[in-house]
């Protein structure tokens, strides 16, 4: 855990979220500045900065978050329409919170190209 981080004091329980999901390995709750119906982050239990430390260092772990991921969009009703697992990685593609981090996004329309 890193002491400063965010994520880190969410996953051990010193500041509180909305919980949706929790498993060894992954933690998920929704966010607080939802951008679509459906708007939870998934992180892992472990402290990595990006999903490529991430992939790196524990892929047991990334694959835990896209199957918590893929649980959460069923569980949200938006599985069958379509929803998005997005990964921001770095402050050039805003990611704001240095604890990789999935956003699982469903619940309208997303065009494309986003933006």
């Amino acid at each position: 855990m890193a002491d400063d981080c965010l994520f880190c004091r969410i996953v051990a329980g010193e500041i509180p979220a909305t919980v949706v999901r929790e498993d060894e390995l992954t933690l998920a709750f929704r966010d607080l500045n939802p951008v679509a119906p459906t708007h939870v982050l998934v992180v892992p239990k472990a402290h990595y900065p990006d999903v490529g430390s991430l992939a790196a260092g524990d892929p047991a772990a990334l694959t835990a978050v896209h199957l918590a991921a893929a649980a959460i969009a069923q569980a949200d009703g938006v599985a069958a329409g379509g929803w998005r697992l997005v990964f921001n990685t770095g402050r050039d593609a805003g990611q704001s919170v240095p604890h990789v981090h999935g956003h699982v996004l469903g619940g309208r329309h997303f065009g494309w190209p986003p933006g």
